[in-house]
């Protein structure tokens, strides 16, 4: 019995075999016009076989990749993209460089610090006012959100400069505005869901009338 296991190991296996022996055959035509037909012809298989990735930008491009791959890099014919070199398909990638930097404050994030850093080297003016409120707006929404009993404004005064290296002076006049948003969406979610159970008691409340009763 001839298993697939005694076979040759597939490169793509999601294209199946019988691809795998079109591509194979393929390689072996000695004329190029008839090789590219050849391989053009296999591009319109595989692309059947996936109608629903057609749409996708470069999907073309992906087929001819993978054909190119299942040659083993060996098929020479006219191609309408540029294929990968068999040197760069192994290739490892780049080590990503992470940042791993202390954060002072978790629950702040590493934007509200690279920002109060930006605040820092503003100059005086209506726009780094500006800028000090947004930045404590978006410090007092991170409290109300860990922390069910807020501290108050001078606690997000107080990690502003802070996290600034005390190199920020904070107005006298910055005032936070209230967080009523965040307040009537909850209270609203609250209102929504007892609604809900109501409704679901008084169903269960409610006797079964039959068809003539309702006459």
């Amino acid at each position: 019995m001839d298993y697939n296991s005694n076979r040759k190991k597939l490169l793509l296996p999601e294209y199946g075999r019988h691809i795998q022996k079109m591509v194979d055959y393929c390689v072996t035509i000695e004329d190029k016009d008839e090789r590219t037909r050849c391989a053009q012809s296999i591009i319109g298989n595989m692309g059947n076989m996936f109608p629903h990735l057609r749409d996708v930008n470069d999907f073309k491009h992906k087929l001819w990749d993978h054909l190119a791959i299942m040659s083993d890099f060996k098929l020479d014919i006219e191609t309408p993209f540029d294929l990968p070199e068999k040197e760069t398909l192994y290739q490892r990638p780049k080590k990503l460089a992470y940042d791993n930097e202390r954060i002072r404050y978790r629950h702040y994030g590493r934007t509200i610090e690279k920002m109060i850093e930006k605040a820092v080297d503003m100059e005086e003016g209506e726009l780094k006012h500006h800028l000090l409120l947004l930045i404590a707006n978006n410090m007092k929404k991170s409290l109300l959100q860990w922390n069910k009993d807020f501290p108050g404004d001078e606690r997000v005064f107080s990690d502003m400069v802070e996290l600034s290296g005390n190199k920020l002076e904070i107005p006298s006049d910055l005032k936070i505005p209230e967080q009523r948003e965040h307040q009537n969406y909850s209270q609203s979610q609250s209102l929504n869901q007892n609604q809900n159970q109501n409704q679901n008691r008084n169903r269960k409340k409610r006797p079964f009338k039959r068809y003539d009763d309702r006459k």
